[in-house]
């Protein structure tokens, strides 16, 4: 396996700045993603210009609230079948926000009539690990063993 060549390695004051920056990105986010976590390291730079368009974007107060925010993006994130963890995390933060398991799973399923069905159970599969939905199983065994 191939590692970062040592030329690549930030210098030590900018790690602790990095690691700072990545701290305050956790607390104002509710999570921190494995992609900041290795651009902090890695391009600091480019990290901290994306997250400010992140921030403009998302984090800073305008028009759409929070709650309103974390509902779109669990929608465009099933939409574009982003990584369930990426998706998880916003509903989390959603959760801790007031935003109801149901209200999540409403903004989930507006995928349905645009995207389809399989777009739609990437979400959905999010969305139950996330909230420990307890799915009803067929009581005849024949239906059983259905998938």
């Amino acid at each position: 396996m191939k590692h970062v060549d040592d030329g690549a390695e930030p210098a030590p004051s900018t790690i602790v700045e990095a690691q700072a920056y990545v701290d305050e990105m956790a607390r104002k986010r509710g999570y921190v993603l494995d992609y900041h976590r290795f651009m902090a390291r890695y391009d600091f730079d480019v990290l901290s210009a994306a997250n400010d368009l992140v921030d403009a974007a998302y984090l800073k107060q305008r028009t759409l609230d929070r709650r309103t925010k974390e509902l779109l993006f669990v929608l465009s994130l099933t939409v574009l079948r982003a990584d369930k963890a990426h998706i998880r995390s916003h509903i989390r933060v959603a959760l801790e926000l007031g935003v109801t398991p149901m209200e999540l799973l409403e903004a989930i399923e507006i995928a349905l009539p645009e995207a389809g069905v399989v777009v739609f159970q990437h979400g959905l599969e999010a969305w139950c690990e996330e909230v420990g939905a307890i799915p009803l199983d067929p009581m005849d065994e024949v239906s059983a063993g259905t998938a």
